[in-house]
């Protein structure tokens, strides 16, 4: 279990919420199969290959999300729409008009959908309530964003909100880059991203490339900002910090990841280290980058 993309969640300092508590709600809402007309169902799943929907280590917390959705593509739909057709317009001497086709379509999407197959994917999270915060692996802000509603909908009033620093990491991610001094803990890897912040929104971008040199200090003094920059954190953790203070491509280096392999017995084991070291390991990179983004923002009542 390594997570390779984040969003990070500050918790509510009141969240009254136990992993008990938390395990009796989930337990509430399980992934059921779409069954009949469903295109789509979500519930809790076992995160850790058992029937556990919460498992605990460490005192941190990880659940998980399980999405099943019927495929249907629309090429399908269309053959069997496309035969019906020709058959309504051999009966009627016409051909349908619009309405006509697309009523057409929709009753032959309800007629094959129970034979649909059905895909499951997983979104997990990790509460880690030591130091407030919510970490949802994901790609993308829709299936975050969709874990987060289907969680307030589960344990009720669940308000968190997106980690927010004191500089932003566009200002952050530009004095570095210009300065060619990276923060205290961090170094600069070979992957850039630079957008003009006016109307063109023009966009450079370095992959594998060494980001040093007057290219480079050229574009930010033509006024463009970095948006994406490659990061490792003492040697341990590389990723990549964009502008909205998400962390993408994380990759966890050999010497963490080759720990759990050598003390561990089998594969439960592994897994309940790899846990462990993996949240031990972010809640400590996540502490130094926002300290180097000048601590959380403080919020004004």
């Amino acid at each position: 279990m390594w997570f390779k993309n984040i969003f990070i969640y500050r918790l509510p300092p009141d969240l009254a919420l136990t992993a008990a508590t938390l395990q009796e709600k989930l337990a509430l809402k399980p992934l059921l199969p779409c069954s009949g007309l469903d295109k789509q169902n979500r519930g809790w799943v076992s995160c850790c290959g058992d029937d556990r929907l919460v498992h605990i280590a460490n005192n941190q917390i990880l659940f998980a999300l399980g999405v099943e959705q019927k495929l249907l593509p629309a090429a399908i739909i269309n053959k069997f729409a496309k035969e019906r057709i020709t058959d309504i317009e051999a009966q009627q001497g016409y051909k349908p008009g619009r309405k006509q086709l697309k009523d057409i379509k929709l009753a032959v999407a309800d007629e094959l959908l129970p034979r649909a197959f059905a895909l499951q994917r997983t979104t997990y999270a990790w509460l880690d309530l030591v130091n407030g915060r919510l970490i949802i692996e994901a790609a993308s802000s829709a299936k975050a964003d969709e874990l987060l509603e289907h969680l307030g909908k589960t344990v009720g009033n669940f308000p968190v909100q997106l980690l927010q620093t004191e500089l932003s990491p566009v200002a952050a991610m530009t004095d570095w880059l210009a300065s060619e001094h990276a923060p205290v803990g961090f170094s600069i890897d070979r992957e850039l991203e630079l957008r003009s912040s006016d109307a063109s929104k023009a966009t450079v971008r370095y992959a594998n490339h060494a980001l040093e040199g007057k290219e480079i200090l050229a574009h930010i003094a033509a006024g463009k900002r970095v948006t994406r920059l490659g990061m490792t954190w003492n040697n341990r953790i590389s990723f990549v910090l964009n502008e909205h203070l998400q962390i993408k491509r994380i990759e966890f280096l050999d010497i963490i990841k080759e720990g759990s392999t050598k003390i561990a017995d089998n594969e439960d084991e592994i897994f309940e280290l790899d846990f462990i070291l993996m949240t031990g390991e972010l809640a400590k990179m996540l502490k130094d980058l926002t300290q180097v983004l000048g601590g959380e923002a403080v919020k004004v009542h």
